[in-house]
């Protein structure tokens, strides 16, 4: 989780985000109503299983849980790899002790889910049986390839009263969170030019595998409302456009040779870098998060707010085909 973290470190250029803003559809109370399996408090253990693990991320997860004991109580006591080579690496890496064949195996012997699929196309058919069974669940970024995937998902969670998130870990920080109250003191935004690391032809699914996470710090931060998007591209190099209804513009400019992220606004006299003036916390507010819907059942975003994202990703991927403006539906 290091390497993750480190990511962060380096944003004190980068522009980030904020907390959605429509208010989550299921509240906490219900949830934990409904989820009588959540009975975990600060000194109970609370045993987490992983689905995937050619991310290096799984391995940052274990060495988080397992070896760092961030969060005391919690640990990874399983995983399931995409190929046993992928889950031995996370297993001695991240001090994981169990790996699985099948990742229904964990059902029964988990108090929570990590799914962490590189490609967003399998994250939900893997979810599916432990929301089934009650068992709070993280869809690490994106969250699912289709819009009408993940309302179906959703819904059925909402019915079962099972807790489920996901979010980029650029978005869910405390440094957007500093961002955005920045920005809401300040005069009328006219435009935004957002740079950040995105490869449009990536195997794991294009511009959804790191669009994630130029798209959705800048949803946080300004706002859901994006009416339609359009893709740029000369050669490798490309760019994007998004028209939010109250007339703003976003230009998204997808960095090949830096990594990092960073945001400028142009209001009526100046043009803005967007920075933030705080440092991370350790563990990262991300994490912090996830645990805390793992113990309560209280989900940091709202389902709106996630399927809002998965909608302009899957716009843009129209986009990056037809190079023509195309409507963001939800």
């Amino acid at each position: 989780m290091n390497s993750r973290r480190s990511f962060i470190r380096k944003m004190g250029k980068v522009s980030l985000s904020a907390y959605a803003f429509s208010s989550p559809l299921l509240n906490a109370a219900q949830i934990t109503s409904n989820h009588s399996k959540i009975k975990h408090k600060d000194d109970k253990l609370i045993r987490i299983g992983i689905i995937g693990a050619e991310n290096s991320h799984t391995r940052g997860f274990g060495r988080m849980f397992n070896i760092e004991k961030k969060f005391p109580g919690v640990e990874v006591l399983y995983v399931w790899g995409e190929t046993d080579e992928f889950a031995r690496d996370a297993m001695d890496k991240g001090g994981i002790p169990n790996m699985v064949k099948d990742p229904k195996e964990m059902l029964g012997k988990i108090d929570a889910l990590i799914v962490d699929h590189r490609h967003a196309k399998y994250h939900l058919e893997a979810a599916t049986p432990f929301v089934k069974a009650g068992i709070p669940t993280f869809i690490d970024k994106p969250f699912c390839y289709r819009v009408s995937e993940g309302k179906e998902f959703l819904q059925m969670a909402r019915d079962l009263g099972t807790p489920v998130t996901s979010f980029s870990s650029v978005a869910q920080s405390d440094a957007t969170f500093d961002i955005k109250k920045q920005v809401e003191s300040m005069e009328k935004i006219n435009q935004v030019v957002r740079y950040g690391p995105v490869d449009i032809e990536s195997k794991y699914g294009g511009i959804f595998f790191y669009g994630v996470h130029i798209v959705q710090p800048l949803m946080y931060i300004f706002g859901e409302d994006i009416e339609k998007v359009r893709i740029t591209r000369n050669g490798k190099n490309a760019s994007a456009s998004l028209a939010y209804r109250n007339g703003m513009l976003a230009t998204l400019v997808f960095s090949s040779l830096h990594y990092g992220w960073e945001t400028f606004i142009e209001t009526e006299d100046r043009i803005v870098e967007l920075k933030s003036r705080v440092e991370e916390t350790d563990p990262a507010r991300n994490y912090k998060d996830m645990v805390e819907m793992f113990r309560t059942g209280k989900e940091p975003r709202s389902h709106q707010s996630i399927l809002s994202c998965v909608a302009v990703l899957e716009a843009l991927e129209k986009s990056v085909l037809s190079e023509k403006w195309e409507e963001v539906k939800l």
